[in-house]
């Protein structure tokens, strides 16, 4: 069974998974490392994930890399916490999840755009209010013309 560590406190420059893999590699070649970077920049997002084979090399490694100096910074080296599941994740395992090829809750399909409610008239060419607020403008429309008379 294999056992994820999480890296923490690294560099926010670049830093490249063959750097990070050479640390840890002196404990044993089967480790795996990923380095998580940002999708826009590309950059390092301070953070990665060291898998080892078995949870005493595990203990062995966060014994001594936690605090070791990697790039002018202190490793924050402990086990990963489990991913933790999302209701499509427990849906999927379950089975009872829909038939949903793009991964979307709504039934994978956009839903229509409406259309403004401020629809324009083909016979006055204005714009007609929407009759929900109608009462409402035609106050305020009242109250403006009533105070620029008034000054």
């Amino acid at each position: 069974m294999s056992i994820r560590l999480y890296v923490g406190n690294l560099p926010k420059e670049q830093v490249n998974r063959d750097e990070l893999h050479a640390l840890f590699a002196e404990m044993d070649q089967s480790i795996t490392t990923k380095v998580i970077k940002e999708r826009k920049t590309g950059k390092c997002r301070g953070f990665a994930f060291v898998t080892v084979p078995t949870d005493e090399m595990a203990e062995q490694i966060i014994e001594k890399f936690n605090g070791h100096t990697f790039k002018d910074v202190a490793l924050k080296i402990e086990k990963a916490q489990p991913k933790a599941k999302t209701q499509d994740d427990e849906s999927k395992a379950s089975g009872s999840g829909s038939n949903n090829s793009s991964g979307r809750r709504g039934g994978g399909k956009k839903p229509p755009k409406r259309s403004s409610s401020n629809t324009t008239s083909s016979n006055s060419g204005q714009i007609q209010p929407d009759p929900r607020w109608a009462e409402q403008l035609a106050i305020l429309k009242e109250r403006l013309s009533a105070q620029s008379t008034n000054s």
